[in-house]
C-alpha cells in the first residue's frame, strides 16, 4: 500500500506543478511534465513491485 501513497503524492505535486504552467500559458512545459510523471510513477509501481517477487 505505501507504493500508491508514494506514487500518488509524485502525481498529485506534478499536476500541480502543470497546473501552473498552464496558468502561465505554458502549455509544451506541461505536457512534458505529465508525461514525465506518468513515467516515474510508472518506475515506482515497476521498481516495488520486482522487490515483492
Amino acid at each position: 500500500m505505501q507504493v500508491y501513497k508514494k506514487m500518488y503524492l509524485r502525481l498529485f505535486n506534478r499536476v500541480t506543478d502543470a497546473i501552473e504552467l498552464l496558468r502561465k500559458n505554458d502549455s509544451e512545459k506541461a505536457l512534458s511534465l505529465l508525461i514525465a510523471a506518468q513515467q516515474e510513477t510508472e518506475e515506482i509501481f515497476l521498481e516495488e513491485a520486482g522487490a515483492e517477487d
